[in-house]
């Protein structure tokens, strides 16, 4: 058990890692509160999930349009005084929101506005924060550190929705948004507690012209980080809105009120945490093991969308947390060790664009897919095609390696 521990832990042993996890279990708590407050507000203002999925996606066009932007600043600039600016500015757009949600004179524009400012600072804060873990550990712990980031998320996919349906039924919808905004000065103190001389610099790519397409070029020319991007923005397309389909699920498939979707969420979160601990010290980043996780992600997902009871479906989404924190870590950690040092945050922003950038163009089209066919469609659409992405990544990647082969092989005089 020790030895399971030590393993299932071991990225910890780093100091600065260890402030880095615990501010981010805190603020990511905070940011999933304001994910189902905003959820539920656009809810009560329209009662359409069409537009709850525009306002998804408008949270997420900054992701999809300045993400690249972003994975270049992570190249050139210091990720930590990046992070330490976009985690306070974060802060600004959920307190305005709490505001004017307490006093009672938010519109649906206003949330919209703000969603999207958010997005913007997220757009520029996601590459850094996923590229900084190598900054914290060694090569070694990578796969281990990115499975203990993604049991954060989902720890705080727990915490956030549980509070924030007992807060929404008990004292409003403000809290949540209040609370959120306080949560960035965790990951903001943890930054500045960080000791700099145990950092393990990344070389800074050199201002030049034509970086961007650089970036892109570079990912088309290597299959194995071309192969599983295209799976990740298939699946962040179709299967990834949880905060589109939940609500739904919850709400216009179960009958259920804002606890109801806290729970839902929840079941999810615990799912990824235990999955995630569970799984952390044995996952491996292969293409192989990315395969067979995004195929249990699919089964998984497909058997919730048919679940025909509000229990079984949490159940369900219990299993479905633990494999999707699998499929990401695997996916997270084969892309990040294949990139270069130098092109690490433009190969990552694609990544960050493939999972949450999609939404601009998947919130609205799953949003109006349950509100037209309902949830359970909206659902095993992403189940599908994130099994239909699988097969054709196999097939991409089978032949590059077949035309690779063919192109070394000398005919005999």
């Amino acid at each position: 058990m020790r030895r399971y521990l030590r393993a299932t832990f071991a990225s910890l042993g780093n100091r600065n890692y260890r402030l880095f996890f615990a501010g981010q279990t805190i603020s990511i708590s905070g940011t999933w509160m304001q994910k189902i407050a905003q959820a539920w507000l656009v809810l009560e203002l329209t009662n359409s999930g069409t537009l709850l999925g525009v306002t998804a996606a408008l949270q997420q066009l900054p992701t999809m349009l300045l993400s690249p932007w972003g994975g270049l600043l992570a190249d050139r600039f210091d990720k930590r005084k990046i992070l330490l600016w976009t985690q306070s500015l974060s802060a600004i757009p959920a307190l305005v929101l709490g505001i004017l949600t307490a006093t009672e004179v938010v519109t649906l524009w206003i949330v919209m506005a703000l969603a999207l400012v958010l997005g913007t600072i997220e757009a520029l804060d996601k590459p850094a924060r996923h590229t900084f873990v190598l900054e914290m550990v060694n090569a070694q712990q990578v796969t281990n550190a990115v499975a203990l980031n993604n049991i954060v998320l989902n720890a705080g996919k727990v915490l956030g929705p549980a509070a924030a349906g007992v807060l929404i039924a008990t004292v409003g919808l403000a809290s949540s948004f209040f609370f959120n905004a306080v949560s960035f000065l965790a990951v903001v103190a943890a930054l500045l507690f960080m000791r700099t001389d145990q950092l393990e610099l990344s070389l800074r790519a050199q201002r030049a012209r034509g970086q961007l397409r650089e970036g892109l070029r570079y990912v088309a020319s290597r299959p194995g980080l071309l192969g599983p991007l295209v799976l990740m923005t298939v699946s962040g397309l179709l299967a990834y809105e949880w905060t589109v389909t939940l609500p739904l699920l919850a709400r216009d498939t179960f009958g259920g009120d804002a606890r109801i979707a806290g729970f839902v969420f929840s079941a999810m979160g615990i799912g990824a945490v235990v999955g995630g601990l569970a799984l952390a010290s044995v996952l491996h980043a292969t293409t192989r093991n990315l395969t067979f996780w995004a195929l249990v992600f699919s089964a998984v997902l497909l058997a919730t969308a048919a679940a025909p009871t509000l229990v079984l479906a949490l159940v369900l989404l219990f299993a479905l947390g633990a494999a999707s924190v699998a499929f990401r870590a695997v996916a997270a950690a084969l892309i990040q060790l294949r990139a270069d040092s130098q092109m690490r945050g433009r190969v990552m922003a694609l990544l960050v664009v493939a999972i949450g950038g999609t939404t601009p163009i998947g919130g609205p089209l799953v949003g109006w897919i349950g509100e037209t066919f309902g949830a359970r469609v909206a659902l095993g659409m992403g189940g599908i095609g994130t099994a239909l992405a699988v097969g054709g990544m196999a097939l991409y990647l089978r032949r590059r390696r077949e035309s690779q082969e063919a192109a070394t092989v000398t005919l005999p005089s």
